[in-house]
């Protein structure tokens, strides 16, 4: 008897289009993105900017081809900001994930974040002392109790080139907020800001309410590292990939995800340029190596139980 994995794998439509450099495949119709992802296999979409905004809308969008709605990306801006500003403006979004289904929302904070600018990533925020990360902590944890409230777990990305990037600030982030803010776990930005993607997993997996399945080429990293790129210098030249075409163990992070029963989305997120990347080959290639993992990993669970 396997011991079931409850996942679903989806898909963030950045392999098709990228929102922050519109070059990368901004030609690309949303309907060529939902119709390739869906004969791949992939059960449902990330949103992005070209995804309508009206929640009966986009459930027809979703709907012609069977995909669910998995979270959408929203821009929070609380390191600066109020908690009630923030509640004030998540509505809409927040009103279009609970209304198709979507249990999670991914949280970026974007205040005075310069991943979307030129600058070198050693550039990026930081909060100088235990004062200011205890009141972004707080305010956080507000802003996600009342997301909870409709629905939606706050789902906190950590991210290159924001406030929370390095496993010592994830460490601190988590040890600071409530039960109330989950964690994404982004495999490829952790491990570009020099962390131990299982290390990380492992510690933090009762936080874990959604996962991002990216790729690293090692080789990019250091470069993007010794020669002071920005976050953008480093996609456009292929710091991420897909799972299973860079260097990052995806089985030993599934397993961990398994054997704490982890039950949600394992969403491919790898940006790169569509134009050295094709987009369907690589979105089939992460799809078929995540798939087979989690195959794998569910049968070796069953061997293990008869053996016992």
């Amino acid at each position: 008897m396997t011991k079931p994995f409850n996942v679903k794998i989806g898909i963030n439509p950045i392999s098709w289009m990228n929102d922050d450099l519109p070059s990368l495949g901004g030609e690309t119709l949303l309907e060529t993105a939902l119709s390739e992802g869906a004969q791949i296999g992939y059960r449902g979409f990330e949103l992005g900017n070209k995804f309508p905004k009206e929640p009966a809308a986009l459930a027809a969008v979703l709907g012609k081809y069977n995909l669910d709605c998995v979270s959408g990306w929203y821009s929070g801006r609380l390191a600066t900001g109020t908690v009630e500003d923030e509640i004030a403006a998540v509505g809409p979004h927040l009103r279009l994930l609970a209304e198709n289904g979507s249990k999670v929302m991914v949280y970026g904070e974007v205040a005075n974040a310069i991943q979307g600018r030129p600058d070198p990533l050693y550039k990026r925020p930081r909060f100088l002392s235990e004062l200011e990360w205890q009141q972004y902590a707080d305010k956080l944890t507000a802003f996600a109790r009342f997301t909870l409230s409709h629905g939606v777990r706050l789902s906190y990305h950590h991210h290159m080139g924001a406030y929370v990037e390095t496993p010592a600030d994830v460490d601190r982030l988590m040890a600071l907020t409530g039960p109330e803010v989950g964690l994404l776990f982004d495999s490829g930005h952790i491990t570009f800001a020099g962390g131990d993607p299982l290390a990380v997993l492992e510690k933090h997996i009762q936080r874990v309410s959604h996962v991002h399945c990216k790729d690293v080429r090692p080789a990019v990293v250091k470069m993007a590292r010794n020669g002071n790129w920005s976050f953008l210098q480093a996609v456009i030249n292929g710091a991420f990939t897909v799972p299973g075409d860079g260097a990052i163990d995806f089985r030993g992070l599934l397993r961990i995800l398994h054997q704490h029963d982890y039950q949600g989305w394992l969403v491919v997120e790898a940006e790169q340029d569509p134009a050295v990347a094709p987009s369907y080959q690589y979105a089939d290639m992460g799809y078929r190596h995540l798939a087979a993992l989690v195959r794998e990993i569910e049968a070796g669970a069953g061997r293990q139980q008869e053996a016992a």
